[in-house]
């Protein structure tokens, strides 16, 4: 077993080798948490996106999309709370020189103490066999008990300290629980301070007569403006949806993990608006319409777990991530919010516009709750990304041990869904190998190789990530089959060449994926 620290650096490497993301200016030394994405990382995450669009509007008749632009008038930000409260709280350690958020540090203490009862779990599960009574251990067992009353107390203290802006006090939970630098291993912190996120700019052709403005913080903000433009142009009907994919930028002071904490980063968002009294009934809904979407992945269930907010944003009524066992740890990649009617009625209280819906079927004009899905498209990524990535030892028939680097991304995703490979590259196998490319290239996205064994060009799709490889042999010319090669299995099947269309469309069709939803 490759240690989870070990494999999500070998993944990064691997990320780049294989042309799926890029440092951000790397020849002038990098942009910090800014990527790019390269070929095989700009396909898979159009995948993606055309998997989660398709899910929500394709699937849903009262779910519409947008695109609203990244610049908004200032006042939205003011109105969405943006300008006064989009603030994280910062410490720095005097030794290393390092900056970190301070929730951070307490949150990831906190799971430390999870991990230590986990641990005591584990170990009586252990020893007691089928005889374990795991919810009367975690009630009775002194540590189990002990360190899930640090976590009831921290907990409580931390959202104190939030909710009072007390940020003296955050310090102090730090201190007290020796929660040291990772890098000095020392707790010399200075005082917590907040700072604003959002990326500021000038909108005018004279700087001196040119007004500030925002890069969008997120993609929200954009639906909650245009609710009445798309609720009477597209003739929508409470509840209904607006979903929207786009760009947003945080300045984030701490932005690690790879693509897990970026600078500039996509989100997938749908706002769902619901009359004011049914938003938790939708709520539990979305819940659960998530979490199949992201079992429908085929990831495994046991990554998976939903993380209830114990503080509540000051908009929402109802909170809950949806976390993934990333090779870090379990960390959010969705959130699903009941927000209140506070978006619109702010907007409404701002602007001076009124942002009601008239509902027919109890004539009554109202503001209405929205019910939020937001989730990481380059979280998303990442989290499909570090689960596909597997080193694995292969016994070949003459005893000896073969090693590959294989990307299990779920098929229908795959940057490149099939391998077109002539056996050599003479007697007319590459022009075959063109012919049955040419006719598949429309439906699939192909890839044509012919350099090097073929041994080696497989090793190499496995790499890609690329589930089907095609191999056209001499035989090829006279009895009109090809060998299929499944990444997964490594299994290889004689099939028609007439036959091709059908069963790689059995095996690719993103439809099948999204019939199951």
């Amino acid at each position: 077993m490759i240690a989870q620290e070990d494999l999500f650096k070998k993944l990064i490497a691997h990320s780049k080798e294989y042309g799926y993301i890029f440092q951000s200016s790397e020849i002038y030394d990098g942009l910090g948490a800014v990527y790019d994405y390269g070929p095989y990382g700009a396909e898979l995450k159009k995948n993606i996106r055309d998997y989660w669009w398709k899910s929500m509007v394709l699937l849903h008749e009262n779910i519409v999309g947008i695109d609203s632009a990244i610049f908004m008038h200032p006042t939205t930000w003011k109105a969405s709370g943006h300008v006064d409260a989009f603030n994280d709280p910062l410490i720095d350690n005097k030794d290393s020189k390092k900056r970190y958020r301070a929730d951070v540090l307490i949150e990831e203490f906190r799971e430390k103490l999870h991990a230590k009862i986990e641990k005591e779990v584990e170990k009586a599960r252990k020893r007691f066999g089928d005889a374990f009574d795991e919810s009367q251990f975690r009630a009775t067992n002194p540590r189990v008990l002990e360190n899930q009353a640090k976590i009831d107390d921290l907990t409580q203290r931390f959202q104190d300290a939030l909710e009072a802006e007390n940020m003296g006090a955050i310090r102090d939970l730090i201190v007290e629980n020796k929660i040291v630098c990772p890098i000095s291993g020392t707790a010399n912190w200075t005082d917590v301070r907040q700072f604003n996120l959002m990326f500021a700019t000038k909108l005018g052709s004279v700087s001196e007569d040119a007004s500030t403005i925002y890069l969008r913080p997120e993609t929200a903000q954009g639906i909650f403006v245009n609710f009445l433009n798309v609720q009477k142009s597209a003739r929508m009907k409470i509840p209904f949806g607006i979903a929207q994919v786009g760009k947003a930028f945080r300045n984030e002071i701490v932005a690690r993990q790879f693509i897990f904490r970026m600078r500039e980063f996509e989100q997938m968002e749908m706002q769902f608006f619901v009359r004011p009294g049914e938003e938790l009934k939708w709520y539990e809904y979305w819940k659960e319409k998530r979490m199949n979407w992201h079992q429908s992945l085929g990831l495994g269930a046991e990554k998976y777990r939903f993380h209830d907010h114990d503080k509540l944003a000051h908009y929402a009524n109802a909170a809950a991530d949806i976390e993934f066992k990333f090779p870090f740890g379990f960390k959010e990649v969705e959130g699903i919010h009941s927000r209140t009617d506070f978006d619109l009625s702010a907007h409404q209280q701002h602007s001076g516009k009124k942002m009601q819906y008239f509902d027919p079927e109890i004539n009554e004009s109202y503001v209405p709750y929205v019910v939020e899905t937001s989730i990481g498209l380059d979280r998303t990524f990442l989290m499909i990304l570090s689960n596909a990535y597997q080193e694995e030892k292969i016994e070949k028939e003459n005893g000896q041990v073969d090693e590959r680097v294989v990307l299990r991304i779920p098929p229908f995703l795959a940057p490149v869904q099939l391998a077109v490979l002539p056996l050599v590259k003479k007697d007319g196998l590459p022009e075959k190998a063109r012919e049955i490319m040419n006719e598949l290239k429309f439906d699939f996205n192909c890839q044509y190789d012919e350099k090097d064994a073929i041994g080696r060009r497989y090793r190499r799709q496995d790499a890609i990530g690329t589930p089907y490889c095609i191999t056209i042999d001499h035989d090829s010319l006279t009895d009109n089959q090809v060998t299929i090669r499944d990444r997964d299995t490594m299994s290889q099947e004689r099939v028609s060449i007439d036959a091709l269309r059908g069963i790689l469309e059995s095996k690719l069709a993103m439809r099948q994926y999204l019939a199951k939803l």
